[in-house]
């Protein structure tokens, strides 16, 4: 099941958006199986691959409807600019109050709309301003959902495995555990702070500025504007999951510490 919704995850654009070329839908079917199967191989192996926190819902089912629904958000303003409907103009509409609304001096829309090159017309700004809008208003929306329900998370009921569930951990290569696990934390969180601002000024500065008929094809500028979203939200969930699972240890290790001084005591 959760090979199929990555399969359909990478196909949705292409189902929703029409116009995609057949080479195009051939590539698309390839990643598609790829993903598929590679998540497949990381869930059914019995030893940790690259998929955090795989044994620990639900932090990669949250993760997973945070791009479904940005990507569904996008195809369906794309969508919408050749086959309009209430939904997808509903939809639009709120990316454009949401992208106009944030479009300030030195504000993460106004940075993803400077990457542009001078030349775009107003109609491709436009465009543009509304699906970082709407993107950034998902993402938004779902770090609060995500901080909201993963407040008793991990379940204190049941084991957590750190080697399952963080395989490029390496809780023996350092003394204070904790102490590591805080600072990837405050690391995780402050890319993720910072992303959104740094990434279209990194555009910007290295390639002089997107050519505007590159974000015009529909599945380009989906895709792009998913991942300039999602990776920031991504590194933040991420940050808050391993200061939870920080303060779990360090309950454990208070808990520990306390059952040895009664021992000894008694």
């Amino acid at each position: 099941m959760r090979a199929l919704l990555i399969a359909g995850l990478v196909v949705l654009p292409a189902a929703v958006v029409p116009g995609l070329p057949p080479e195009a839908q051939q590539t698309v079917a390839l990643v598609a199986l790829f993903a598929a199967f590679l998540t497949y191989a990381e869930y059914t192996a019995s030893a940790p691959g690259l998929i955090e926190f795989r044994d620990a819902p639900p932090f990669n089912r949250i993760r997973f409807g945070l791009i479904l629904v940005t990507i569904l958000a996008l195809s369906l303003i794309e969508r919408g600019r050749t086959d309009p409907s209430n939904f997808s103009q509903l939809v639009e509409a709120v990316g454009y109050l949401v992208g106009r609304a944030m479009d300030m001096p030195f504000s993460p829309v106004r940075l993803v709309v400077d990457m542009l090159s001078p030349s775009a017309t107003e109609a491709e700004l436009s465009t543009l301003r509304s699906s970082a809008g709407i993107a950034y208003l998902i993402c938004l929306v779902g770090l609060i959902i995500f901080w909201a329900l993963l407040r008793g998370w991990p379940n204190p009921r049941r084991s957590f495995n750190v080697w399952v569930n963080l395989p490029t951990f390496d809780p023996t290569s350092g003394s204070d555990i904790v102490a590591r696990l805080d600072r990837d934390a405050r690391i995780n969180i402050a890319l993720g702070f910072m992303l959104p601002f740094l990434m279209p000024v990194v555009v910007r500065f290295t390639l002089g500025g997107i050519d505007p008929q590159s974000l015009t094809a529909p599945h380009v500028m989906i895709w792009v504007v998913a991942a300039w979203s999602f990776l920031p939200a991504s590194l933040m969930m991420r940050g808050i999951a391993l200061g939870r699972i920080a303060q779990m240890v360090r309950a454990k290790i208070r808990a520990s510490e306390t059952e040895h001084s009664d021992a000894l005591a008694a």
